[in-house]
């Protein structure tokens, strides 16, 4: 396993969830993840523009609990901070950073599912 991924995916909480689930279903739940967070992302930018603080927080609250689920915990810790700042901790590149984690994330779980 590379470093850069080991740095990505904590190994602890993707093998607890890998022996609770079982390595077929782990993959259906990163494929599903794969699939919502981009639109959790998406309406969170929506959120942000509208004004809509509550639809902000829910987003941000589900991104920070699908991360934590498969060890992405700098993306966890990024979408805790905006869900906890709510609107006025989204001013500026908050987001786009959060987005870019996202995709370090997204490539690591593609990849430990692709290669074990």
């Amino acid at each position: 396993m590379s470093d850069s991924r080991e740095s990505i995916i904590d190994s602890a909480a993707w093998s607890e969830l890998e022996q609770t689930a079982g390595a077929d279903f782990m993959a259906e739940l990163v494929q599903t993840f794969l699939e919502e967070a981009p639109t959790m992302l998406a309406s969170m930018r929506e959120a942000l523009a509208a004004g809509h603080a509550d639809d902000f927080r829910r987003n941000a609250h589900s991104l920070k609990s699908n991360s934590l689920t498969f060890g992405a915990l700098a993306l966890a810790a990024q979408a805790r901070a905006l869900e906890q700042g709510g609107l006025p901790a989204a001013q500026g590149s908050e987001l786009d950073a959060l987005e870019q984690e996202w995709q370090r994330v997204a490539a690591a779980l593609q990849e430990r599912i692709e290669h074990g």
